[in-house]
């Protein structure tokens, strides 16, 4: 970083600093609270290459702010989008439930709101067609805008129209350009994704047509914080949200919240319909009484924020008993599932290869790899069965049910299954 000071202003040995002022990338605010600082950590998506196991790889702070005037919870960007997210390793297809969560909700929203085949559907983050190939069943047309080409490449193969690159204003008034308005625009988990919230959240008013509906999925930020989900902090993710800090973004930008579901994705996560403000006569019941009970759950005010480094701080002393004491019998473990989340985990909780043996991952971009920051080599699950470990860490905890009933074999040799938050549980 430049201190704007010519070479001959510093005398050897001197040092300078400049002080950062951080702003809130919702109202703009300074940042001067601390939610949960966890230290340094690599980019959570980042697994190591084989040929690159012994070099060094960047850390940066994971560190989160809450704001006092709107209470965003956020992380500063320290990657860009375009380094992050160009080439991707996740692929949606390979969670059996999320794609089943998919489903469901296509069959839901073509039938509130009475989708025909004339309508544009687009979905921002499309991944792989995980939930376009559902719309395309139905013949609505659908439209998938996506970063990751490679990724992106998948969803094509499937008949499922993708245009790479990254979605915002500028995105959004080239498509209308073209003649392309949407009647319901899908971002699933990609609003935490983007660092220049305003614009992104803008792209929604430019893109939306007059009648048209947003539905926004993204991790609830009380649920959050009543699970110590610490993990779900990870660079990738810029920003965590209560239906109090999302409100006020989208009113920002003539835009109002109709409806909310409370759903059981991603240890608990938030759907809310979004129209144009000038459509938004009424507002529905869920959105006033979950309003309400953020408000009594005192997240208009600095407190709880304020208390949970303490909350992740308590997990992290629980998951480590449980690792040195197994440890000490002379138990072996591996974890299941090579997720960011568990990244953040167990770089935070500075648990590698002399805790975990290794993790398996059913996705192939993810074999061979080792994870960032811990360098435990990721394998395919096959290898459970060939060192059958005494118990098995589940990283990605919030398919806790789908990867039980997958692994339901190793029970065979009485391995017990483990997830890590809020506090440490045992599954025979």
């Amino acid at each position: 970083m430049s201190t704007n000071l010519a070479p001959s202003t510093l005398s050897i040995g001197e040092t300078t600093s400049v002080a950062k002022r951080r702003s809130c990338r919702s109202c703009g605010s300074e940042l001067k609270h601390t939610f949960v600082d966890l230290g340094m950590s690599p980019l959570a998506n980042s697994n190591v290459e084989p040929d690159k196991r012994d070099q060094m790889e960047p850390f940066y702070p994971l560190h989160t702010y809450v704001c006092h005037e709107c209470y965003l919870v956020q992380l500063e960007e320290f990657e860009s989008p375009q380094h992050i997210f160009s080439e991707y390793a996740y692929l949606s297809s390979f969670s059996e439930s999320w794609v089943r969560h998919a489903q469901r909700y296509v069959d839901m929203i073509v039938d509130r709101l009475s989708l025909t085949p004339q309508s544009q559907v687009i979905e921002i983050a499309s991944n792989d067609g995980y939930l376009l190939q559902f719309v395309a069943a139905k013949q609505i047309k659908a439209l998938g805008i996506e970063p990751a080409a490679n990724i992106a490449k998948i969803a094509v193969a499937k008949g499922i129209p993708s245009e790479v690159r990254f979605f915002g204003a500028q995105t959004a008034r080239d498509l209308v350009s073209r003649g392309i308005r949407a009647d319901l625009i899908v971002a699933n988990n990609v609003l935490a994704h983007v660092p220049d919230l305003n614009d992104f959240i803008a792209g929604f008013s430019i893109l939306l047509g007059p009648e048209g509906t947003v539905t926004c999925e993204f991790p609830h930020l009380l649920q959050l914080m009543h699970g110590c989900e610490f993990d779900t902090i990870y660079h990738e993710h810029f920003s965590y949200f209560s239906l109090l800090a999302v409100s006020r973004a989208f009113t920002r930008h003539n835009l109002a919240i109709v409806d909310v579901e409370e759903l059981p994705t991603h240890g608990g996560s938030l759907r809310i319909y979004v129209t144009h403000a000038a459509r938004a006569t009424t507002v529905g019941p869920r959105v006033t009484d979950l309003l309400r009970r953020e408000r009594e759950a005192g997240l208009a005010t600095l407190d709880p924020y304020l208390a949970f480094s303490a909350q992740a701080a308590a997990a992290k002393r629980d998951l480590l008993r449980f690792l040195i004491e197994a440890k000490s019998e002379g138990k072996s473990i591996a974890g299941y599932g090579a997720p960011a989340k568990g990244n953040t985990l167990l770089n935070y909780c500075g648990v590698r290869s002399d805790f975990i043996d290794y993790v398996v991952d059913r996705n192939p971009l993810k074999q061979g790899r080792f994870l960032p920051g811990t360098r435990i080599p990721i394998h395919d699950p096959a290898r459970i069965r060939e060192t059958r470990p005494d118990y098995l860490l589940l990283l990605p905890w919030n398919l806790r049910d789908e990867i039980i009933a997958q692994m339901a074999y190793v029970r065979e040799w009485g391995c017990r299954f483990v997830t890590p938050l809020p506090t440490v549980r045992l599954y025979d």
